[in-house]
């Protein structure tokens, strides 16, 4: 139980910005991020390409909780569906810099955070709270992971800066489902679905930042 409670808090700490590096401003603003951008990027197609299919993931998966939560099946399970399409889409433009093995093996990596994020919306619907918290448990690991997979494959990124930004990305799916199943108002659940897709951008950005300094004469 100790490891549980601490696995939460780091979540939290996170989703509080509190568990970013300095050194990766545009994870570590997060939400703010848009507003104090002032460079145009070095790859812009690369970079709406990163955001839209990141966007694609929160959407879909928004779509899924909504869908639980209005007693939807049909809904949920068409969302489930295009929330692994989303999937393969990113891990299918990750191939197209890193071969298709790297796409494959994100692939996995993504299934097992979608695991996550379908554990942890069922067991809110359900008022699981040691669904919820095994679900936690479980992306946190799942976010190392990812971590560990994109730093090996790219210098320009950092394991533990990533870490934090996924973990407080899972967090974002966490608070949306609780605002949820409270029955938030909705100016409560539109203030926190606004932060997470400007967190999305902020952690779409940084990957597509690190992509087009490995690959200057590939990305655009």
């Amino acid at each position: 139980m100790k490891m549980k409670m601490q696995t939460l808090a780091i979540a939290c700490a996170a989703l509080l910005g509190l568990g970013f590096s300095v050194a990766t401003p545009a994870i570590a603003q997060g939400h703010a991020h848009a507003a104090t951008t002032q460079a145009a990027p070095a790859a812009p197609n690369l970079h709406k390409a990163m955001r839209s299919l990141w966007h694609g993931h929160v959407v879909t998966t928004r779509d899924y909780a909504l869908a639980v939560f209005a007693n939807d099946q049909a809904g949920a399970q068409k969302a489930g569906d295009a929330v692994v399409a989303n999937a393969k889409d990113i891990s299918a433009a990750v191939a197209g810099f890193y071969g298709q093995p790297a796409g494959d093996a994100l692939l996995k990596l993504l299934a097992g955070h979608w695991g996550a994020v379908k554990a942890l919306t069922d067991a809110a619907h359900a008022g699981n709270t040691a669904g919820e918290e095994k679900a936690l448990n479980d992306a946190v690991a799942n976010a190392g992971e990812i971590s560990s997979f994109l730093a090996g494959a790219n210098p320009n990124w950092k394991a533990e800066e990533l870490n934090s930004g996924l973990v407080a990305h899972f967090g974002h799916h966490k608070s949306q489902v609780d605002l949820m199943a409270q029955k938030a108002p909705k100016d409560k659940q539109e203030a926190e679905w606004q932060a997470m897709q400007q967190h999305m951008d902020a952690i779409a950005d940084v990957l597509a930042d690190g992509i087009a300094r490995q690959f200057p004469d590939k990305a655009n």
